[in-house]
């Protein structure tokens, strides 16, 4: 059975809903600052780390630091909590699962809740809940109780851990992106000691990107790179009940997804496939119609342009509690990055 990085996991058991990266800034903080040439904190809260500063072009690496969570949004007379979402949500399965408040005096342990079964009408039964019929329950006895420990407006996360489910088979909660985060900064990591280097690399830990890129739109306009890679998870569509036209036949275990579309540029995705090619990584490809999903939309339109493209973790049951990837595919993805980073030449910045 294989042993996940260190580095991975720390990021993994951070816990950083959108809008309050804090824990993940903190690995951040401790692994990459100490090695970088340059590193900076800003008011959005991302984290950018700066490899040979007077190379040439500049290359942005970019996974985000938040993940899906919960807020706290009102207190009821007994004591229980109702909510809002942060990012984008299956309603149908936020009921019966453990979480964790972070308040300012420390995680606060809750169950969330709704009616059971037994006691809905048949019709109900076949609906999907609305966010105010669920709740949160933390064993209060009142409102004045639940006020004692909890504060309108504390995040809430999903209180799952990493577990290894078979060989390199891993489950999580926010493989969606700490996978993404970890890729850029394992290969600035990797990069430190490259004696094949001539771009400056800058990776990020972006910040807010599961409610609108939010993060990568101020990093990208202050870097001001030549090119950029988004790195993100992609749907793994290789389980029951997927149609390969409508979604794409992707898989785990067959290497990191190069997205190929609008929101690409040409010479970044040439450039990808060829280091793949040379390097003998396995790659999958997928059509990209439109403005991605990810933090590559912001970048591609910053300054004057950015060359952008997307490089995808495959990933099965995004957005739950439970994400499930191959830890190979990771890897594969750090090498990539890793290749064409070092690939780049002076001039390179993929203008067509």
């Amino acid at each position: 059975m294989p042993e996940a990085p260190a580095f991975l996991t720390n990021l993994l058991a951070a816990q950083s809903p959108t809008g309050h990266e804090f824990q993940a800034q903190a690995v951040l903080d401790a692994t990459i600052e100490p090695i970088a040439d340059a590193y900076a904190r800003d008011r959005m809260g991302n984290r950018t780390a700066r490899l040979n500063p007077t190379g040439n072009p500049t290359l942005m690496l970019a996974g985000h630091i938040d993940e899906l969570g919960l807020i706290v949004k009102h207190i009821d007379s007994r004591g229980f909590l109702y909510f809002d979402v942060l990012g984008g949500h299956d309603l149908s399965i936020i009921s019966g699962r453990r979480i964790v408040i972070l308040t300012e005096n420390g995680p606060v342990k809750g169950v969330t809740g709704k009616r059971a079964i037994h006691l809905m009408k048949p019709e109900d039964r076949k609906k999907v809940p609305q966010i105010h019929e669920l709740w949160i329950d933390i064993g209060a006895k009142d409102e004045a109780d639940a006020l004692s420990r909890v504060a309108i407006g504390d995040p809430a996360v999903y209180d799952m851990g990493f577990e290894i489910l078979y060989g390199s088979i891993a489950t999580a909660r926010a493989f969606d992106d700490k996978v993404g985060a970890y890729a850029v900064f394992e290969a600035f990591r990797r990069l430190k000691d490259s004696e094949n280097l001539q771009a400056q690399v800058v990776s990020v830990g972006t910040t807010q990107e599961e409610i609108g890129t939010r993060g990568a739109i101020t990093a990208a306009e202050t870097i001001q790179p030549d090119l950029g890679i988004a790195v993100d998870v992609g749907h793994g569509t290789d389980h029951p009940d997927t149609d390969p036209r409508k979604h794409s036949k992707l898989k785990l275990g067959g290497g990191p997804i190069i997205g190929r579309g609008p929101n690409i540029n040409p010479f970044m995705f040439k450039r990808l496939v060829k280091v793949a090619e040379a390097k003998e990584i396995p790659y999958q490809v997928e059509a990209e119609p439109r403005p991605t999903g990810t933090d590559a939309r912001a970048i591609q339109m910053a300054g004057q342009g950015v060359a952008s493209a997307v490089l995808s973790i495959p990933l099965r049951y995004m957005h739950t509690p439970s994400e499930v990837i191959d830890l190979e595919d990771l890897e594969n993805t750090v090498k990539l990055l890793v290749g064409f980073a070092e690939s780049l030449k002076e001039g390179e910045n993929g203008v067509w």
